[in-house]
């Protein structure tokens, strides 16, 4: 039985270059509720309480999360991990090398920033203003972000904030920028994760540079496997879309990208009610982006996107067939009008009656805080169902694969990128998706910012 040492040198070099390193991937499994304990003490008049971690270092699933926090303060091979958004790929955000390591992992344009996850207030006001003496006096949190610190964190809202001339931040983080990103996690996983590595963590999606993001560590796995060494399977994600990224340090302030919290809700807050929106649908051309998702194409499957706008006409069973290929297989995304008739070839996707229709735009009230956090810790989310159904045609028989999100924007965000994964996954030759109506709200914004950026099709209402 011969070793790997005993095979030909250019064999060795073929599989180097072909594979780029490749890694063994290991998923490691972690049931929060195992972990450990969690809660909080309030900070006087901080902004936001502390949360207070104890992990129970004889169960695995804290074993697990202390060996990803390790493998953050030593590698420079990114981690990924849960958040209540997407999966990020973690590195520390202070070492370059490890920096350049998520770079290379998704195969991400260097010019596209990225955004640094922190555990707490005071772990980010050291990054602000390295030697921070931990007075709230001295605040260096530019005064316009603290009612949004006070009502959003931990949660699904980036803020752009100056970056220090003697920053502790590596350069490949802000791609060049004179800001960077920053956000405190609303995922406890994640904020154990990053409090155990006593490191800022720079995190962009963990996936695959211009695929859909991934809301399950088997998305991860798909599109990064041998890439990295180690994914936490925490579970689903909650929200489903990436967070929304303001800049507060413009005047009037700006949305730049539009995410997990509605700009309906930052009009809410002092300073904040002439916020205005700063991003396109479509990518931007040129120039280096001051946010993530700005300029670059993403959230994109393999098979071809057909994306049909709220109101528009419906999809006919001739075109479905015009969008089958080799495969004959068709996916197809049903939001919140479209039913679908197997039985009816020729038009088998009809709209639901306005009585069948309630409007739900997914807004819901969150307590604030880390404590608010812990009181949702134990909420579960039912996974995709996927029906097969088969429709006469003259090639043969059409294969369709449905999946109904239903007709709530917050069950649509959550569910929409691992949809279109799922129907990649299953060989389909198109996707054909029913947007939604961006002005029920700014999630729903969100999700047809995504939409739009994923699809090669568009039919206009």
């Amino acid at each position: 039985m011969s070793s790997a040492s005993e095979e030909p040198a250019n064999k060795k070099r073929k599989m180097s270059s072909s594979s780029h390193e490749r890694r063994k991937t290991i998923i490691l499994p972690v049931d929060v509720t195992k972990v450990g304990t969690f809660g909080t003490r309030p900070q006087g008049h901080d902004l936001l309480d502390n949360l207070e971690i104890s992990l129970d270092a004889n169960t695995y699933d804290a074993q697990h999360v202390i060996a990803a926090a390790v493998q953050l303060r030593i590698s420079d091979v990114p981690v990924a991990f849960p958040t209540e958004t997407v999966y990020g790929l973690g590195a520390d955000a202070t070492r370059s090398e490890a920096v350049k390591g998520i770079y290379k992992a998704k195969g991400r344009p260097s010019d596209n920033p990225l955004i640094v996850h922190f555990a707490s207030l005071q772990q980010l006001r050291e990054v602000l203003q390295p030697g921070y003496s931990g007075s709230v006096d001295s605040d260096p949190v530019p005064a316009i972000y603290r009612p949004l610190i006070r009502k959003f964190w931990p949660g699904p809202l980036t803020i752009i904030l100056p970056n220090a001339s003697d920053s502790p931040l590596a350069p490949e983080v802000t791609a060049g920028l004179s800001t960077f990103g920053a956000r405190i996690p609303r995922h406890p996983l994640a904020l154990a994760l990053i409090s155990l590595s006593g490191r800022p963590i720079a995190a962009p999606s963990a996936n695959a540079s211009t695929k859909p993001s991934p809301t399950a560590a088997e998305h991860v796995a798909h599109d990064l496997d041998g890439k990295i060494d180690m994914i936490i399977d925490g579970g689903p994600c909650d929200v489903g879309v990436e967070s929304t990224v303001v800049d507060g340090l413009s005047s009037p302030p700006v949305v730049l990208r539009p995410g997990g919290l509605g700009i309906e809700e930052l009009r809410e807050c002092e300073g904040w009610k002439d916020v205005r929106v700063g991003y396109e649908d479509a990518a931007e051309k040129s120039g280096t982006p001051r946010a993530p998702g700005m300029k670059y194409r993403h959230y994109s499957p393999k098979a071809r996107v057909v994306l049909f706008e709220a109101g528009s006409r419906l999809p006919g069973g001739k075109e479905m067939t015009g969008h089958c290929q080799q495969h004959n297989r068709i996916g197809l995304i049903r939001t919140k009008t479209w039913e679908f008739n197997a039985s009816d070839e020729m038009t088998p996707i009809r709209r639901a009656a306005a009585q069948d229709m309630a409007h739900t735009n997914g807004h819901h009230e969150t307590s604030s805080g880390f404590a608010g956090m812990l009181q949702t810790l134990h909420k579960q989310h039912e996974r995709l169902v996927t029906t097969s159904h088969k429709i006469p045609t003259p090639a043969g028989d059409m294969a369709v694969l449905d999946i109904a999100l239903g007709r709530n924007v917050a069950d649509i965000a959550r569910g929409v990128f691992a949809a279109l994964r799922e129907l990649d996954l299953a060989g389909v030759d198109a996707i054909l998706v029913e947007g939604i109506d961006e002005s029920d709200s700014s999630v729903a914004a969100a999700v047809m910012n995504r939409l739009r950026k994923a699809a090669e099709v568009h039919v206009g209402s």
